[in-house]
């Protein structure tokens, strides 16, 4: 009897990775109308065949998905950096980025609590 490979996720499972971040895109719609956008980022969505770029819509105050492969501009808010190719490598690299900051940043904030609760158990003590 042969052993049977566990599946961590269906291979159309979406994978979401926390992004945050203003942008303004260019973007052409399934139409092939281009657009001007502004987006407070919240996550890149890679699923099967596609990646999306999720956040708030200025325009409309809403939630929205925009497809990468149809963003044709994209300027970092924060660096007023242009971005015309390589958008996805881009995102990615931000996205991990920001991961990375944030597990620092977290276990920096348990050790601080650790340190505070021993100091605490110690002066109880003494």
């Amino acid at each position: 009897m042969g052993a049977v490979a566990p599946l961590d996720r269906p291979a159309n499972a979406w994978r979401t990775l926390p992004l945050d971040g203003h942008f303004d895109l260019v973007y052409e719609d399934a139409t092939g109308v281009w657009s001007n956008r502004s987006l407070q980022a919240r996550e890149l969505k890679l699923g099967p065949g596609r990646t999306l770029l999720g956040g708030i819509d200025a325009r409309r105050g809403l939630y929205r998905g925009f497809r990468v492969d149809r963003i044709r501009r994209l300027i970092d808010g924060a660096t007023g950096e242009r971005i015309e190719t390589g958008i996805l490598d881009q995102l990615l690299g931000r996205a991990e980025a920001q991961r990375r900051a944030n597990a620092v940043r977290i276990r920096r904030q348990a050790q601080a609590r650790r340190k505070a609760a021993t100091r605490r158990a110690t002066e109880a003590f003494q």
